[in-house]
């Protein structure tokens, strides 16, 4: 017995050390944000906060553009989770339940599609996107992320773990498939669903390269890359880019916390069948 725990205990500090050491930069956001930029100025750096500063916080709170930028995040944001929703989801059920020419050939063709790296067709969508006129609109970001291949494998999966009894029972019964999908599938893959949600909204929220490519209005620019515009504005201000990158970081937190229960259930019941 002693000699099967050691192994897990070993396992556990080293899971402990490699969280604490992922939480340590969040920790200096958190502390540099409450910090002067004089304090900020001292070397070396010190997590310890002596007289915690509020004044970055009532900058950002009064800045011209920064809760537009805060607003358009969300509006894209929300714009990739409803068309990924639909697309990928029903994507998902017919490469699990329907049969179709061509079916294995089409999705081993998306899957390989994986293996391309998004920033290498960046300048390609920047042409095609100039020729429909989608340059410097929310367009440009939203619909290309519509679409995502590494979800359409992982609700396949889930979908096909689940008996196909359910669903053939409920066509007998003189369901549409449309009903089977939206009635019974989509209901028994609520983990998977969550897993998705969390996964969009944090590589949308935290996208850089696209928003700075596609678009050029300040007013229409999204929160990271406005973030990146405070040091045009105030010089090297680290504190006031913390105290904006804390403030960013709420929704992924909250989202987190309300969605965690599931998110855990979805990875690890899609992964494993195939």
């Amino acid at each position: 017995m002693g000699t099967l725990l050691k192994p897990k205990l070993l396992l556990t500090y080293v899971m402990l050390l490699i969280g604490i050491v992922m939480i340590i930069p969040f920790l200096f956001m958190i502390s540099f944000s409450l910090k002067t930029p004089l304090e900020m100025t001292q070397h070396p750096a010190s997590l310890l906060i002596s007289h915690p500063f509020t004044g970055n916080f009532e900058t950002i709170f009064k800045h011209k553009t920064y809760f537009i930028w805060y607003f358009n995040s969300v509006k894209v944001v929300l714009g990739v989770l409803v068309l990924r929703g639909l697309l990928v989801t029903m994507a998902a059920y017919a490469f699990a339940r329907l049969e179709f020419r061509f079916k294995n050939v089409i999705f081993m063709i998306l899957i390989a599609k994986m293996m391309i790296p998004s920033d290498t067709t960046i300048v390609a969508r920047f042409l095609l996107y100039k020729y429909l006129h989608l340059n410097n609109t929310h367009w440009a970001i939203i619909l290309p992320a519509a679409f995502d291949v590494f979800f359409l494998f992982l609700l396949r999966q889930f979908f096909i773990g689940i008996p196909k009894e359910i669903s053939e029972a409920a066509i007998v019964d003189g369901c549409s498939h449309y009903k089977v999908y939206y009635r019974i599938i989509l209901p028994l893959a609520k983990p998977a669903l969550v897993t998705m949600v969390l996964f969009t909204f944090l590589w949308t929220w935290n996208d850089f390269a696209s928003p700075f490519v596609f678009i050029t209005d300040m007013k229409k620019q999204l929160l990271t890359v406005g973030l990146s515009y405070f040091q045009t504005e105030a010089g090297a201000d680290y504190a006031l880019q913390m105290a904006g990158a804390a403030v960013a970081v709420l929704p992924t937190i909250v989202l987190f916390i309300f969605a965690q229960k599931y998110f855990v259930q979805g990875v690890a019941m899609s992964g494993v069948k195939g």
